[in-house]
């Protein structure tokens, strides 16, 4: 008896796979859709059935997952709901952008303090090495840069860019000296890779 698999039945696994392939990614495509929508009891229905793994879903255009969908409509209470739920505050969509890089580039403090009560990596940068603090500095946003500050966001951490740190930024923007004073009074700490491997 040959233990090798018969045309017929090749064929029939080559079918079954992607079948099950795309059963599982339309769960995750409903779920990014009722987030989108704020369809709420959908939401909670889907994260509540046994075994769901819905939560950090990517979506397979951009990768955002429902928390960079949450971020980007500002809506506060919706971003606590997933965290408190299991979503993962430091995933990355394709540009390699984390959702608290999102909330301080809407100069939204309060999104920025609900990523930091759940433990979000503060370091974290997008694909250009912006972090959030970063991305404050540029904006001049005083408030969102000491809560960063406050929370361990290194200000001595290049981006990939330019290669500058956000106390270089604000050492270089001379229309905002209060932000140029807070950064440079801000302790000196050591660049410590948050991602990648290490050699």
């Amino acid at each position: 008896m040959s233990s090798r698999f018969s045309p017929a039945a090749f064929a029939a696994v080559l079918l079954l796979a992607p079948a099950a392939q795309a059963q599982n990614q339309s769960e995750g495509y409903k779920f990014l859709e009722a987030v989108r929508d704020e369809k709420g009891k959908e939401v909670e229905d889907m994260l509540n059935k046994p075994g769901s793994v819905v939560i950090n879903t990517r979506s397979v255009t951009d990768g955002e997952t429902a928390l960079h969908v949450v971020t980007k409509s500002g809506n506060g209470d919706y971003l606590a709901y997933l965290l408190s739920r299991g979503a993962n505050p430091n995933v990355r969509d394709n540009g390699g952008t984390a959702p608290i890089v999102i909330a301080a580039d809407r100069g939204r403090e309060d999104l920025v303090n609900t990523f930091i009560k759940y433990k979000a990596n503060v370091n974290y940068g997008n694909s250009n090495g912006e972090t959030a603090l970063i991305v404050a500095v540029r904006r001049r946003n005083l408030a969102l840069i000491r809560t960063l500050l406050d929370a361990g966001a290194n200000p001595d951490q290049a981006d990939l860019l330019t290669g500058m740190s956000a106390r270089a930024y604000a050492a270089q923007d001379t229309r905002a000296p209060a932000v140029a004073k807070e950064l440079e009074s801000a302790p000196k700490k050591p660049n410590i890779a948050v991602a990648g491997p290490k050699f």
